[in-house]
């Protein structure tokens, strides 16, 4: 039998940071401070100073498999922790800093977080749960410059950390399967669960999410990811942008689509990934100021939740290009990208955007399939079956979590608990969660379908869709809908609006008008919190 003689090569992000360091050592990495500063360095100062927290981290006893957490915003300092703490053999461990005080401290004590890197300015926050912490030592990133009093007695200076290291890290003979880095799933049902990547597995995400037809980042590209470091790795978007050498440009706290805007402006980001939330927001911006901001050529990766085809027609207008993409904590998160396959540019406008609203196809090394009622579903875009996916960097259980199977199939696929078609060219469309979906007398109904239909209208900011019991129908969906300042709208014009899209039995029995959406840390609408208090709506009625 003939064998390989290819060399065995492990695929860590030791390489990675190696390769940004020696040929990219003049690109620039820029961070807007909490003073509303730009910080300014180049590869050679990030890369210099990650191999610096790499072996400071090691001096301070940092033993393989130990995990370090981050309490950080999006910046330089979090981008060394990104690739610092795993070439030293530890494993990242973002914290999601919108969460509860006594979540953050349930996580970091389920991960067993033996050290914390955090922000000066986020000191307050971590107060209120230090007590509740395993953390050993606490690193702080002196951001705003200030004196870490009162706190300085039970606190240590990040930059003091990195003056431990004089040279002589040695790294050490990683496995490509040694855990890398980890996050909790955001806790919508139950508590939070945490996932652990291998370096294997952001090694071939990274090279997979930088290709033509995934998201096409490349070195001559300004990449700022508005999506948090903390939330399902940043998307891989620091991993990537560092590998291929791109300009990184990093908001900081500041979030708000003025702040987006005139950093993009500022700093020449032609690529750039969020949740609709921030899209809606900068839509808005455009529309109330025009003309102030020029953002054609600037590319916008959404996920999170499916963005509404009018947003997408609306910020495309000013010349950007929007591509859905579609994931989950378990995926590393990339799953699926959107794009229009060779020939479809010949397709009608509206038939484009059809296929643009979609989540896409599988990205490579990913499958794909849909189940409904045991039973993979076909895919001709209209029978709908719960998402399920496997590849090379797909969870296959739950750090420290027993009685976690019932997320995974018997023959080892991730069960997503997103509900969805897959059309004949292998588009897959979002059209519920599993928990959201409106089961109206044995038929099932999308909120997903009905909110991006409602938020076409333009009258209507946001809409989110939730399942009311029904006596009769067991559930029917009701529309909880925001208003455009300045608009107005009635029942009966949305029903109407609806109603040349959708069959009778699909519209929504009730119509309510709110102030706002509740949303979760990552910016979902938070359905739950709809549900329960719009539940006994029929009663009152």
């Amino acid at each position: 039998m003939i064998q390989s003689t290819m060399m065995e090569y492990p695929l860590t992000l030791t390489h990675l940071l190696g390769r940004a360091g020696t040929y990219f050592k003049k690109m620039e990495i820029v961070s807007r401070m909490p003073d509303r500063s730009l910080h300014r360095y180049t590869y050679a100062d990030f890369t210099r100073r990650a191999w610096q927290l790499a072996e400071a981290l090691q001096k301070a006893g940092l033993q393989p498999g130990d995990r370090v957490a981050t309490l950080m915003w999006n910046h330089y300092a979090h981008l060394e922790a990104y690739f610092g703490i795993p070439v030293a053999g530890g494993v990242l461990h973002t914290l999601n800093l919108r969460l509860a005080p006594d979540d953050i401290a349930y996580i970091s004590n389920h991960a067993e977080d033996r050290f914390l890197i955090v922000d000066d300015i986020l000191l307050p926050l971590l107060e209120k749960f230090r007590d509740k912490a395993p953390f050993e030592r606490v690193f702080v990133v002196p951001l705003t410059g200030a004196a870490i009093y009162p706190y300085t007695s039970s606190y240590e200076s990040y930059e003091e950390l990195l003056k431990t290291a004089d040279g002589s890290f040695v790294a050490p003979q990683l496995k490509e399967t040694d855990a890398a880095a980890m996050c909790y799933t955001s806790g919508t049902t139950g508590r939070p669960k945490g996932v652990v990547y291998s370096h294997r597995a952001l090694v071939l995400h990274t090279l997979v999410q930088s290709m033509p037809d995934v998201l096409n980042i490349s070195m001559h590209d300004t990449v700022t990811p508005v999506v948090p470091l903390f939330h399902a790795n940043g998307w891989g978007f620091a991993f990537a942008a560092t590998t291929v050498g791109a300009k990184q440009v990093y908001p900081g706290p500041y979030l708000d689509a003025q702040s987006l805007l005139d950093l993009f402006a500022e700093e020449g980001v032609n690529c750039t990934a969020g949740v609709p939330t921030i899209w809606l927001g900068i839509a808005q911006a455009l529309e109330h100021n025009p003309g102030r901001w020029d953002v054609s050529g600037l590319r916008m990766a959404v996920g999170g939740a499916a963005i509404p085809e009018g947003l997408m027609r609306t910020l495309e207008s000013y010349g950007a290009t929007v591509q859905h993409a579609w994931g989950m904590t378990e995926t590393s998160p990339l799953a699926t990208a959107s794009f229009l396959k060779a020939g479809m540019e010949d397709l009608s406008v509206d038939e484009q955007y059809k296929r643009k609203a979609m989540q896409g196809v599988a990205v490579p090394f990913v499958e794909m399939r849909i189940v409904r009622d045991g039973v993979e579903a076909p895919w001709d875009g209209e029978t709908m079956g719960e998402i399920q996916v496997r590849g090379p960097w797909i969870t296959m259980a739950y750090h420290n979590l027993e009685g976690s199977t019932s997320s995974f199939s018997d023959d080892g696929w991730l069960c997503t608990g997103d509900i969805g078609v897959i059309d004949e060219e292998g588009y897959m469309k979002i059209t519920d969660r599993v928990k959201d979906l409106i089961k109206s007398g044995g038929e099932w109904i999308s909120s997903v379908d009905l909110e991006n239909a409602l938020m076409g209208h333009p009258a209507v900011a946001e809409a989110a869709v939730v399942a009311v019991p029904d006596p009769k129908w067991q559930e029917r969906p009701l529309a909880a809908v925001v208003v455009k300042p300045g608009c107005e709208v009635t029942e009966d014009e949305l029903r109407e609006h609806l109603a040349g899209s959708f069959p009778n039995w699909y519209l929504p029995d009730h119509v309510v008008f709110i102030d706002e959406i509740p949303r979760t840390s990552t910016g979902k609408f938070m359905k739950a919190k709809l549900r329960d208090e719009f539940r006994d709506i029929q009663v009152q009625q």
